[in-house]
């Protein structure tokens, strides 16, 4: 089965930037697009009743699928774009077509006044659920946002993209989120900026503002234990330029202020499984609800 670039459809301004930033992803990765919009079914006196007439339900489930597949072929030409229409809850449904997917791409609204996300319960709960990477793209989000300015300070497409920025735990780091951010990297022409924020161990914290030294020897090991995380993924992908950084400080703080230069964030969530359910992880819920630039949350085990 050929895998599709697949993005959530509801007709809001979130998930029409999606589906934008998931056409661009989808040709560049030369795969078909999948519009995927989910009706969710109403209580049966609610659905007799004439709310806003009969072209309601219509409208819904099938116009704005439609007029969204035929403006997006128009903008991407030669772009193999589907449409499927499906019923259940949101959140299931989605997190199930994730299954079939290269990468499931949702909308979430931008936040008045700041750069960032505002995650809704629907992509929260797909987030946590899926076993496929996903991706959330703000409202508003345009391609030269992902571009450097051009000479004079104009926002534009036609210059080079900006970093992509890995968050990444040495501790146990998974090939699979490597391997997704390299590819994302070497797919834009751009460089990765891969970003290790470390605490010390509790024993080591209470002494640690007065030793300037020991502060010094524990950077020095995250930095070397970084270095040669990532020196095999250097000789596999040596067109691709690599920049390390192992500040000290919360990770997901970090990994805000570097999206902020960023044409994408990517950040891992651990699969476990267990009776209390899925997580997100702090670090990347952090990233999900601050960071400007779109954010790619690969799963692995």
């Amino acid at each position: 089965m050929t895998r599709t670039i697949t993005v959530g459809l509801d007709g809001s301004a979130e998930s029409r930037a999606a589906a934008e930033w998931a056409a661009r992803e989808a040709r560049s990765r030369g795969l078909p697009l999948k519009l995927i919009h989910v009706w969710e079914p109403v209580p049966e006196p609610m659905a007799q009743a004439p709310l806003r007439g009969a072209e309601t339900q219509a409208h819904w489930t099938e116009r704005i699928p439609r007029e969204a597949a035929a403006g997006l072929r128009l903008r991407h030409p030669g772009l193999d774009v589907t449409i499927e229409q499906l019923s259940g809850h949101p959140a299931d449904v989605l997190a199930s077509a994730a299954k079939d997917a290269e990468l499931l791409v949702l909308g979430s609204r931008g936040l008045s006044g700041i750069g960032g996300f505002m995650v809704g319960s629907v992509g929260l709960s797909v987030v946590a659920h899926a076993e496929r990477p996903v991706a959330l793209v703000r409202a508003g989000e345009q391609a030269a946002d992902e571009h450097e300015m051009d000479p004079v300070g104009i926002p534009s497409a036609a210059t080079a993209f900006r970093p992509v920025v890995l968050g990444l735990d040495i501790e146990s780091p998974d090939e699979e989120l490597i391997g997704f951010a390299f590819a994302a990297a070497a797919r834009r022409a751009t460089s990765l900026r891969v970003v290790h924020a470390w605490n010390p161990p509790p024993y080591y914290a209470y002494g640690l503002a007065s030793d300037l030294e020991l502060h010094a020897e524990l950077a020095r090991r995250e930095t070397t234990a970084l270095a040669e995380v990532l020196s095999p993924w250097r000789k596999k992908h040596p067109d691709v330029e690599i920049t390390e950084e192992s500040p000290y400080g919360t990770p997901g703080n970090h990994l805000v202020d570097a999206a902020r230069e960023a044409s994408l964030v990517v950040v891992g969530r651990r699969i476990r499984r267990n009776p209390f359910g899925a997580h997100i992880g702090p670090v990347t819920h952090t990233v999900l609800h601050h960071c400007a630039a779109p954010v790619a949350v690969v799963p692995h085990s």
